[in-house]
């Protein structure tokens, strides 16, 4: 028999579920700042001047000027690296990259550690590289409510 929940994160229905309560929460920690964010903003981005896309972020506001990406992801139970997540980050980077200049852009991760070492301290060490200059990398501690910026 094949176990087609494999890839599910423990004691959760559905992993979209999982996204979308992280992107609620981090919603809530702007709310608490006086910024409204709302869910799949979005703004025109490409690399060609004359050739723009829509692209939706997981949040976003025109006032003030805010693109943010929620990514929930957790190391593995074995304890590796999530190689595809980390994929998906660099992603987020080359979309914060194309994006219009006057936007601050903010990858909003969970706070999830593995021997003294978060996903997000990783991925700044290992992929600091591809992280465009402006843009700001959070954690959200969601047992606290707490948001550290890394970077």
């Amino acid at each position: 028999m094949t176990d087609y929940n494999k890839f599910q994160r423990v004691g959760s229905e559905h992993n979209a579920g999982v996204g979308r309560l992280f992107e609620e929460r981090v919603r809530d920690f702007f709310l608490k700042k006086g910024i409204d964010l709302k869910s799949g903003f979005a703004v025109p981005i490409g690399a060609a001047a004359d050739r723009k896309k829509l692209h939706k972020f997981d949040l976003g506001s025109d006032n003030p000027p805010i693109l943010v990406e929620c990514k929930s992801h957790t190391w593995t139970q074995g304890g590796n690296m999530p190689s595809a997540k980390m994929t998906v980050w660099n992603e987020a980077m080359l979309y914060f990259l194309l994006t219009p200049a006057e936007f601050r852009k903010i990858l909003f991760v969970l706070k999830h550690e593995r021997t003294g070492q978060s996903l997000a301290a990783y991925y700044l060490q290992t992929h600091g590289h591809l992280i465009p200059d402006n843009v700001e990398i959070w954690e959200l501690d969601v047992d606290t409510g707490n948001a550290t910026q890394l970077r």
